[in-house]
């Protein structure tokens, strides 16, 4: 049995590039980047300055020192929220997040309202969208910090980040992106959209897990954060810990492959995802997609098939690696709470599939997966009286909208 993986906005597989570049640290150069009294140090820190330069220049940041590396996109973003809020508490301590972020801001968003924060969760339309106008009419002067992401997870809706980012600064508030899914796929400049801190990560552009990295102003406004972890004054003390080196050095060289080929990589992609999404809805009725039809992700393509319940379809089609949802989420039974927010009926929610197009799949592929989805909606909606009562032309709305 063949095996296709299609879920790349869950993580991605290493580009071999990145591994190479990788391997020397691992065993040659295997000094502590903050031992500053011999060589084994030295190479490391160079290492690490020569990664902290490609991944400032990924995102169009003045400086390199504007980097402070941490384990992933979720440690980024509790230093993010919760560094900001305890430095700038003698402004206030009002948070504005939206509904779809990933539980990483959400979650800790609602630990720091447990401990006395107020925080404001905006709604989306039904594409997924951040209304401008709506985060106007919620910021305040009291305002810390604004919390927006710069793609969507599951549906892939990209959003309005640099009009949000200029409200945001019209009423003194710092402003926060979770760029992590974002990175890469769609273009993010940190200066030109008026971002004040954010969050990226290496295992969503072909680098290693465990390594991710915190983008800090330093200027025009200068941006204090408080250490959430201490010990060693390690990132100028902004986050303690031994420098995960190899890793480190993966996510700054993959940072490099995607200023040499992002642009035409995301035109291949999205050519492989938008004849995916035409063969679907050649073939098969009743068919829908979930996010924005324009604005979103180049590889991210959210379908509903009507009447055929996701685990089910998924479970038809095992050899092929999807999703329901967001990887964060997966172990919960519940629809999707970023479709819910968006205002999808909770029985089409869960007939929504996730295919996520990456750098390493085919046309081919592609062309297998279609033929092996559509092939497996139509046996289960022919086991369905529900769909055979849809066919033979009663109104759905008559009809209890159930997954079989």
């Amino acid at each position: 049995m063949r095996h296709i993986y299609l879920d790349n906005h869950s993580t991605t597989p290493v580009d071999p590039r990145v591994l190479e570049s990788m391997l020397p640290y691992f065993n040659e150069l295997f000094g502590n980047a903050a031992s500053r009294s011999h060589s084994f140090g030295w190479d490391a820190n160079n290492a690490v300055e020569v990664a902290r330069s490609s991944v400032a220049n990924a995102i169009g940041a003045s400086s390199a020192q504007e980097i402070v590396f941490t384990s992933g996109g979720t440690e980024s973003n509790n230093l993010a929220l919760k560094g900001a809020v305890e430095s700038y508490a003698d402004k206030g301590n009002h948070v504005i997040v939206s509904a779809v972020e990933h539980k990483s801001v959400l979650d800790t968003a609602k630990r720091m309202a447990a401990q006395g924060c107020e925080v404001t969760v905006l709604g989306v339309n039904g594409l997924g969208r951040v209304e401008p106008e709506q985060l106007r009419q919620a910021i305040t002067d009291k305002t810390v910090l604004v919390s927006i992401m710069l793609a969507n997870n599951e549906v892939g809706t990209v959003q309005p980040i640099a009009e949000l980012g200029s409200i945001t600064h019209e009423r003194g508030g710092l402003f926060h992106v979770d760029a992590v899914q974002g990175l890469g796929n769609v273009d993010f400049d940190v200066e030109r959209m008026q971002v004040d801190l954010a969050s990226v990560s290496a295992h969503k552009v072909y680098g290693p897990k465990g390594c991710g990295a915190l983008y800090i102003r330093r200027k025009r406004p200068r941006v204090r954060i408080s250490a959430q972890i201490d010990g060693g004054g390690h990132e100028r003390g902004v986050r303690s810990g031994t420098l995960n080196v190899p890793a480190i050095v993966g996510f700054g060289r993959a940072c490099e492959l995607l200023a040499e080929g992002a642009a035409n990589e995301r035109i291949r992609i999205a050519t492989l995802r938008d004849t995916l999404q035409a063969r679907f809805a050649a073939a098969l009725p009743r068919v829908s997609i979930n996010g924005d039809p324009v604005e979103r992700l180049p590889g991210n393509l959210n379908m509903s098939f009507h009447y055929v319940e996701s685990e089910g379809l998924m479970r038809g089609v095992k050899e092929i690696a999807l999703s329901s949802g967001s990887a964060c989420s997966s172990a919960t039974p519940e629809p999707s709470y970023v479709l819910a927010a968006m205002g999808l009926d909770p029985a089409l929610a869960r007939c929504s599939i996730r295919f996520g197009i990456g750098r390493f799949n085919t046309a081919e592929e592609l062309n297998y997966v279609a033929e092996r989805v559509i092939n497996e909606v139509e046996r289960l909606r022919g086991q369905s009286s529900l769909w055979k009562s849809v066919e033979q032309g009663v109104d759905p709305t008559l009809l209890e909208h159930r997954v079989p």
